[in-house]
């Protein structure tokens, strides 16, 4: 079984070991790939019996390729079958809102409200958010949506004292971003943020609708304000499988 030729952008000598053998799972995922671009997006995969037979390896083989497209955000399952997934959605790391980010992709964001409460602020987090320890903070959570499909969760921590009225004023499905623009007149300066590689909780997986074993991409990010003051925390974790992020580098 030949595996898939070099494109660019792959990897190197398309997976290959020095040593020139392949894994049996993998000589399949490269035909499995080559099926996903023919079949185009929604396109549906023949079943794991019919691919096994296809193929002449076991059942097990093809699962293992399967889980591994799976999980790369190439195939999606549905009701009992498996289809080829769109695009991922490529998220800026920048100051733009994920509204603002999924909108530029011609999807429809939106998000879920999970829950809006005031706590006082510990004090590990009370620096970040300029906060002082026990003063009141909020805490703003919501599932991330995209042309309806849930594909994060986001955490929001701010000082009440900057947003007062946060549980009277804010619609939970539109942008937090724009709600302090317009609304309150806070613009953002600059902010820092870390971006790695998680496994979701139990908790966290149960609300994306993904299982406990799928790579999520976690951002923590700390905002300030126009005048250099700091402004929020935010806790975003996307799906690996559905989102990359891009960024623009200068040199300093």
């Amino acid at each position: 079984m030949e595996p898939t030729k070099h494109r660019p952008g792959s990897p190197v000598r398309s997976g290959i070991p020095e040593h020139g053998r392949i894994p049996k799972y993998y000589a399949v995922k490269a035909r499995l790939a080559e099926l996903v671009e023919e079949l185009g997006e929604g396109g549906t995969l023949p079943t794991e019996r019919d691919l096994a037979e296809r193929y002449e390896v076991s059942r097990e083989t093809v699962r293992q390729a399967l889980r591994e497209l799976l999980l790369e955000g190439r195939l999606r399952r549905s009701g009992r079958g498996t289809v080829v997934a769109g695009p991922k959605l490529e998220q800026p790391l920048s100051l733009a809102s994920y509204t603002e980010g999924v909108r530029r992709q011609g999807r429809r964001p939106g998000r879920n409200l999970i829950g809006l409460e005031q706590f006082p602020c510990p004090p590990d987090l009370a620096p970040g958010i300029g906060a002082e320890p026990g003063e009141p903070v909020w805490h703003l959570e919501r599932v991330l949506l995209a042309d309806d499909e849930r594909v994060g969760l986001e955490s929001t921590y701010v000082r009440v004292a900057r947003a007062p009225r946060l549980d009277g004023e804010f619609q939970p499905d539109s942008s937090f971003y724009g709600y302090l623009r317009d609304r309150l007149g806070i613009a953002f300066g600059d902010a820092d943020e870390k971006l790695e590689t998680v496994l979701a909780t139990p908790r966290e997986a149960l609300l994306i609708g993904t299982p406990p074993a799928l790579p999520m991409l976690l951002i923590h990010r700390f905002s300030r304000d126009q005048d250099g003051r700091p402004l929020e925390r935010v806790r975003s974790l996307y799906r690996g499988d559905r989102f990359s992020f891009t960024t623009h580098l200068r040199p300093e």
